[in-house]
């Protein structure tokens, strides 16, 4: 589903963002990317879907180039950036229906999806309000439910758990799940190394711009926890 090759990306100034990284991630995977604040996880993860050109290497979303074919590729990715940056003069269902007319979502599958997800997470009776008068937490339900709705082969999650309550949490892990359980993929960011260990199929922890382990959850941290190798990988900086 996605596949990394040699990725660089440097900012103005000559700072070193990413350097020479590749991965790949598989349909029905969920993959953790790890690392402290300034790693190059959200530059990565900006230049997959899009929002950041790169110098070198490529990112191919389902076989097509982020670079040649980005239209193509934004119609296979839903993302879930870490502070969402929406239409705040809209109402929640005027941005959700905004988001179906951009994507081409049906009205049968837009009313059916908006009604299951709504409901789940609880914002079905603020969905008339305007979204300037929404919480931090309420914005992320929107933006998670704008993402559910479009039932893209690849969701990119920026620190999707940061500001949610415990139920809002479990019903996130839950739906990754179940979205990978029907065939697409989840590539998310996390500082939660305990989620991340429960959660994820592969991950990749990554280091001043670097990869510098990868692979299946249980052979990267062996019989020790995810917590301990993370530790032990940055105390040897």
């Amino acid at each position: 589903m996605v596949k990394i090759i040699n990725l660089s990306k440097s900012y103005p100034g000559g700072k070193l963002a990413v350097n020479n990284i590749s991965l790949e991630v598989a349909p029905g995977e969920i993959f953790g990317f790890i690392g402290h604040n300034g790693a190059g996880k959200t530059t990565t993860i900006k230049c997959m879907v899009g929002i950041l050109d790169f110098q070198k290497g490529d990112i191919f979303i389902n076989g097509k180039s982020i670079k040649k074919e980005p239209i193509a590729c934004k119609y296979e990715i839903a993302y879930i950036p870490d502070n969402p940056d929406i239409y705040e003069q809209l109402t929640g269902i005027q941005y959700l229906n905004f988001i179906c007319d951009v994507y081409k979502i049906s009205k049968t599958q837009r009313n059916e999806d908006i009604k299951k997800y709504a409901k789940m997470f609880e914002i079905d009776h603020n969905l008339g309000d305007v979204i300037a008068s929404y919480s931090h937490g309420m914005k992320q339900k929107l933006v998670l439910l704008s993402a559910l709705i479009r039932r893209p082969k690849l969701y990119v999650m920026d620190e999707p758990f940061v500001g949610l309550d415990p139920k809002m949490s479990y019903l996130v892990k839950e739906t990754m799940k179940e979205k990978c359980q029907e065939g697409a993929s989840v590539f998310f960011s996390t500082h939660v190394l305990e989620v991340a260990e429960k959660l994820c199929h592969r991950i990749a922890i990554i280091k001043m711009g670097e990869i510098v382990t990868i692979g299946k959850m249980e052979d990267v941290k062996g019989k020790k926890t995810l917590e301990d190798v993370f530790l032990e990988l940055f105390d040897h900086a």
